[in-house]
């Protein structure tokens, strides 16, 4: 099984289409995110990660979508409304509303990914992942975020 052959698996039995979006995230941000907004389910990862990790990454983000996980709110859709206009409040609230620390559904989904990868084959991050339409605004707003100067020397 490959994580391409997961995520179409996933999609039949949700009925939403699930894509795989490599991303140049900011410093700091989390190495992957998982987007569900009206359409499909995005797993947006970290580019610039080695390939072993890109998976795991992915692993995880799906191991929150298998687990149903919801978000907690952490803004009003009035406040979301202010600060990301042309963005969906349900959608922000999915994104930035999970608690990234050693929560339970942090714990359940890393658990999740890690026993799926141990049936998927070897990630390549050779394929080419384009960014919808939909999410190029998104896409552009999360790589915009990245300021070279605040980057560690190590780099």
């Amino acid at each position: 099984m490959s994580i391409d052959a997961l995520c179409d698996h996933l999609s039949r039995l949700s009925g939403r289409a699930i894509q795989l979006m490599p991303c140049s995230l900011p410093l700091g941000s989390p190495d992957g995110l998982w987007v569900s907004a009206a359409g499909a389910e995005y797993v947006i990862y970290e580019e610039r990660l080695a390939p072993v990790h890109q998976q795991q990454v992915i692993l995880h983000e799906l191991g929150h979508l298998i687990c149903d996980h919801e978000a907690s709110p952490v803004l009003t859709p009035e406040a979301s409304r202010l600060l990301l206009p042309s963005l969906d409040p349900d959608l922000i609230r999915r994104t930035l509303g999970r608690e990234h620390s050693q929560s339970v559904a942090e714990i359940e989904a890393e658990y999740v990914g890690s026993l799926i990868g141990r049936r998927i084959g070897t990630w390549s991050a050779d394929r080419i992942r384009p960014v919808p339409p939909d999410m190029q605004e998104l896409a552009y707003r999360l790589s915009a975020l990245d300021n070279p100067a605040f980057r560690g020397s190590n780099e």
